[in-house]
C-alpha cells in the first residue's frame, strides 16, 4: 500500500514538474508555472520522507529545513543583478550532490555484498533494492554511478568557473590551456579506459581518478567560453545538472528523480540549441566549449562617440512618434527597470507607440529581461521578440538602448573576424535617431568595441541608467 501511495504521488508531482516547465514558456503564465513547480516538489519530498525505506525521516527534516532557512536567507540578500550567478551556484550544487551520492552508492555496494544471506534479508530501502541485485544488475549500476560521478563534476567545476565568470572574479575571456580541445579529449579517453578497469573490479580508486578527470574537462570547458556567450553557458549548465540528477535517480533507483532530471536535462538542451540559433553559433561547439575566439584581427573603428544631455534625449522623444526600448545587462546592474516603466507609461500616455525589443540573449541568464520588465509591470503585449521586431526599426522614431552591447552590435554583420560574427542582432542602427545608456565608453563585459556607438545617428547618454532615466522623467509633456 505504501508504494503505491509514493507511486501514485510521484505520478502526481510529475505532470505538475511538467506543467511548471510548459507554463514557464509564456510571461503570463510563468507565475503560475512557480507555483505548479513548489506544489509537486512538495509532494515529491512528503511521499520520500513518509515512503518505505524512509528510516532517517528526522534527519531529512532537520537537513531540509536547515537547507530552506538558509535558501530563504541567500535568496533575500541576492539581487536581481546576481541572478545569473545564483543559478550557476545552484547547478554546482546539484552537480557535487550527484559525485557524492555516486560514491555512496557504490561504497553501499561493497558493504552490502560482503553481508550474509541473513543480514541481507534484514536490510531495508536503498540497501534492500542493492542486496537483491544480479550480478548483471550490479554491473548496471555501476555504468550509472560511474556517469552519474562524471556529469556531475564536470557539471560542479563548470558552474563554480561559470559563477566567477558571471560575478566578475575570474576573467570573461575565454582562455585554453596548451593543447586546447586536445586535453579535453584526452581526459575523456583516459575516463572511458578507467570505466572498463571500474567494471572488471580495479577498484574505488578508477572512481577517485575519473572524477579528478572530469573536474578538469568542466573548468576547461567553461574557460574556454567567452563572456558573450555566458547565457548559453547557464542553459547548458542547467541540462548538465538535469541529466545528473537523473543519474542519481538511476543510482538510487527513485523513478520521479529519474524523470525529473530528464525533464530539467532534456528542455536545458532544448534552450541551448534555441539560443545557439539565435547566436548562430553551433550547439556542438557549446558542448565542447569552442566558444569565444576571433578567426583574425577585428575591424577598427572610425569616429567618435558622440555625447548627449538629457535636454537633447527629451527633446528628441517629446517630437517622437515611436520608440523602441532595448534593455540590457546595464539595466539591471542599475536597477532602472522601475523608472524605465514609468517613463514608458509617460510616453504613452501621450500618445506615442513604445515597444521593447528583447534579444534571445539578454542579459546573463534566459529570460532575464523579460523578469525585470515583468517586475516592473511593464505590459506583456509591448514586450516583443527579435525576430517580431526586427524589422520595425527603419520605421522608428528612437531606439533607446539601456546597457546592451553585444545584442545590438552591427560587426555581428559587417565584421567577418567579429567574436560574434553571424550572430542576429537587433538592427538597432536603422533606426532614425539611436540614443545609448552607458556608464562610459568601455566595452562592456564581452570586450568586444561596438560601431553602433560611432555612427552618425547615435547619441551616448552616459551615466548611471537609473539616474539618467529619472532625469527624463520630468521633461517628458
Amino acid at each position: 500500500m505504501e508504494f503505491g501511495f509514493t507511486t501514485a504521488v510521484y505520478v502526481v508531482a510529475a505532470v505538475l514538474f511538467i506543467l511548471s516547465l510548459g507554463g514557464l514558456s509564456g510571461q503570463e503564465s510563468a507565475k503560475r508555472a512557480v507555483w505548479y513547480g513548489i506544489a509537486g516538489m512538495g509532494l515529491a519530498v512528503v511521499a520520500t520522507l513518509i515512503g518505505p525505506g524512509s528510516g532517517l525521516w528526522l534527519l531529512s527534516i532537520i537537513l531540509i529545513a536547515g537547507g530552506g532557512i538558509i535558501g530563504y536567507y541567500v535568496a533575500q540578500r541576492v539581487q536581481m543583478t546576481e541572478m545569473p550567478q545564483l543559478v550557476a551556484a545552484m547547478h554546482s550544487l546539484v552537480g557535487l550532490a550527484a559525485v557524492f551520492v555516486g560514491f555512496n552508492a557504490y561504497i553501499e555496494l561493497g558493504r552490502v555484498l560482503t553481508m550474509s544471506a541473513e543480514e541481507r534479508e534484514a536490510l531495508e530501502g536503498f540497501a534492500a533494492l542493492l542486496a537483491h541485485k544480479t550480478p548483471i544488475e550490479q554491473s548496471i549500476l555501476k555504468v550509472e554511478v560511474f556517469l552519474g560521478v562524471f556529469i556531475g563534476a564536470v557539471t560542479f567545476t563548470g558552474s563554480v568557473v561559470a559563477f566567477g565568470k558571471l560575478a566578475g572574479k575570474v576573467s570573461s575571456k575565454a582562455e585554453k590551456l596548451p593543447g586546447g580541445h586536445m586535453l579535453n579529449a584526452g581526459a575523456a579517453i583516459l575516463s572511458v579506459l578507467f570505466l572498463i578497469l571500474f567494471l572488471n573490479g580495479a577498484g574505488i580508486w578508477t572512481l577517485i581518478a575519473m572524477t579528478l578527470l572530469a573536474f578538469f574537462i568542466g573548468y576547461h570547458l567553461i574557460m574556454g567560453i567567452g563572456g558573450a556567450d555566458m547565457p548559453v553557458v547557464v542553459s547548458m549548465l542547467n541540462s548538465y545538472s538535469g541529466w545528473a540528477a537523473a543519474a542519481i535517480g538511476f543510482s538510487l533507483g527513485n523513478d520521479l528523480l529519474i524523470v525529473v532530471g530528464a525533464l530539467v536535462g532534456s528542455s536545458g538542451a532544448i534552450l541551448s540549441y534555441i539560443m545557439c540559433k539565435a547566436m548562430n553559433r553551433s550547439f556542438i561547439s557549446v558542448i565542447l566549449g569552442g566558444f569565444g575566439n576571433t578567426t583574425g584581427p577585428a575591424m577598427e573603428v572610425e569616429g567618435e562617440q558622440i555625447a548627449i544631455d538629457s535636454d537633447g534625449v527629451a527633446a528628441t522623444l517629446n517630437d517622437a512618434d515611436s520608440v523602441i526600448i532595448v534593455p540590457g545587462y546595464g539595466m539591471a546592474v542599475a536597477q532602472a527597470q522601475n523608472a524605465v516603466s514609468e517613463l514608458t507609461r509617460k510616453l504613452r500616455s501621450a500618445g506615442k507607440e513604445v515597444r521593447f525589443a528583447i534579444h534571445p540573449v539578454a542579459g546573463r541568464l534566459p529570460g532575464h529581461m523579460n523578469v525585470l520588465l515583468a517586475e516592473a509591470k511593464v505590459p506583456y503585449d509591448i514586450v516583443m521578440e527579435m525576430d517580431e521586431i526586427n524589422e520595425d526599426f527603419p520605421r522608428t522614431d528612437v531606439a533607446i538602448i539601456i546597457g546592451s552591447n553585444d545584442i545590438v552590435n552591427p560587426a555581428a554583420q559587417d565584421d567577418p573576424n567579429s567574436p560574434i560574427a553571424g550572430m542576429p542582432v537587433l538592427e538597432v542602427w536603422k533606426s532614425k535617431q539611436v540614443f545609448v545608456l552607458k556608464r562610459g565608453q568601455g566595452t562592456g563585459y564581452s570586450g568586444i568595441e561596438n560601431p553602433l556607438f560611432f555612427k552618425e545617428n547615435t547619441r551616448m547618454y552616459y551615466g548611471d541608467a537609473r539616474s539618467s532615466v529619472d532625469a527624463l522623467l520630468s521633461k517628458i509633456d
